[in-house]
């Protein structure tokens, strides 16, 4: 009809409600001053931590959770450095309880490389792993870093795969905030790490200020723990749930060559460390 529009130029309303995109539900982080991170590790010296991952190092020689575990520190405070100038890190082990490594807080990288190069694994055997002591700490170090506006976390990274951690600790005091990584053997009848895992989640839902990660790999890849030390980067204070996190994404799937032979998956790919 002349001088009229055609039907499909004419756009309802009801049309538009069909075909617009669905709205997300708007998010908003509360405003608040930002608080660099004193950061205590505490990294498990029990045997286990002497167990060899699955990737080999330079000339074949085995790569031990001890060995991956100081590679993933220095990518962590590197990058949270890098990131920010003032954040400081101090160093402690876990054997049947807490003990010191480097006391002193620091943001000097030589210093922090330095002591990470010298946590070993003492040939002593080691019973049972008692982390009251290291929230005893925690708390006495975290009034003091609350008192220069800083804000105070603790990061246990945990291998053993029969053993608990233990605590005797208040409910109602939290003064930091904690993650955990739980490197573990797969289950079988002489180790139990889910019990192991429900319990690392316990400890830090009963001490954590703030939203508390852990994460846990029985895969024995670097790969695996470099991923999770990337996601703790992020600052206990914009945190979303645990449950909510949806990083890193998978990459998407690419067709399977011409070959029918599907892309390795990413427990068989070897990634040198």
């Amino acid at each position: 009809m002349e001088g009229g529009a055609s039907d499909a130029s004419i756009s309802s309303p009801l049309l538009q409600a069909a075909t617009a995109p669905p709205q997300l539900p708007s998010y908003s982080l509360p405003p608040s001053l930002f608080m660099p991170e004193d950061i205590l590790f505490c990294i498990d010296t029990g045997p286990e931590s002497r167990t060899e991952m699955r990737v080999a190092g330079p000339k074949g020689r085995g790569v031990t959770r001890l060995d991956a575990i100081k590679q993933a520190l220095l990518l962590f405070t590197h990058s949270k450095l890098t990131m920010c100038t003032d954040h400081r890190f101090a160093f402690s082990s876990l054997g049947k309880t807490f003990s010191w490594v480097k006391r002193e807080f620091t943001n000097d990288v030589k210093s922090v490389t330095e002591v990470v190069r010298i946590l070993t694994v003492p040939e002593t055997p080691v019973e049972g792993a008692d982390i009251t002591k290291l929230f005893e700490v925690a708390n006495f170090e975290a009034k003091r870093s609350n008192a220069q506006g800083r804000l105070f976390r603790v990061v246990l990274i945990y291998c053993r795969s029969s053993t608990q951690p233990k605590h005797r600790w208040p409910v109602n005091q939290k003064t930091f905030s904690m993650d955990a990584v739980y490197l573990h053997d797969k289950p079988g009848p002489d180790n139990c790490p889910q019990k192991v895992y429900d319990a690392l989640v316990d400890a830090v839902e009963h001490v954590s200020q703030y939203e508390g990660y852990v994460f846990e790999s029985g895969q024995g890849l670097t790969r695996v723990l470099f991923r999770h030390m990337c996601v703790l980067l992020s600052h206990p204070a914009q945190r979303c749930m645990q449950d909510d996190l949806d990083v890193p994404r998978s990459i998407v799937k690419r067709a399977p060559p011409v070959g029918g032979e599907g892309t390795p998956s990413e427990e068989s790919m070897i990634i040198s460390s």
